[in-house]
């Protein structure tokens, strides 16, 4: 008989390079699971490494905890989330594309309030602490 590794959460945070603390919030909202021993120790199966890793590379690419939750449940039923990870992805992907839209507008609003500034000489009223900024319009 095989007796599956357990790992403690401290020996999980360390080959994932994980904090206790993320490792416990991980688990309070469903991303890992774990068995307390009758020391009250929690304990991970071994495959809690790979998990870990994967929610840390699911989040590098911008996919939130509840996007990450959907997969691994999605795993957990037996399916192959892949499609469900495009279609997320294409979904970061048009996010990425209104916010860099946003962001050219500001930069093109803040360039114009640069070139403006650069030929002005603003009178100090009473009260500016800068009357550069005291002339923008909110």
């Amino acid at each position: 008989m095989v007796v599956a590794t357990r790992l403690k959460i401290g020996e999980v945070s360390k080959q994932t390079s994980t904090s206790v603390g993320a490792l416990r919030y991980y688990e309070s909202l469903g991303l890992l699971e774990s068995e307390r021993g009758e020391n009250g120790y929690r304990y991970y199966p071994q495959e809690a490494v790979q998990q870990v890793l994967f929610i840390k590379k699911a989040q590098a690419l911008g996919f939130s905890l509840e996007d990450i939750h959907e997969v691994l449940t999605m795993h957990q039923q037996g399916d192959v989330p892949c499609e469900f990870v495009q279609s997320l992805l294409q979904d970061k992907i048009e996010q990425l594309e209104v916010q860099i839209q946003k962001m050219m507008a500001f930069k093109s609003e803040m360039e114009q309030y640069r070139d403006r500034w650069s030929t002005s000489q603003p009178s100090l009223q009473p009260g500016d602490i800068c009357p550069l900024i005291s002339t923008i319009l909110l």
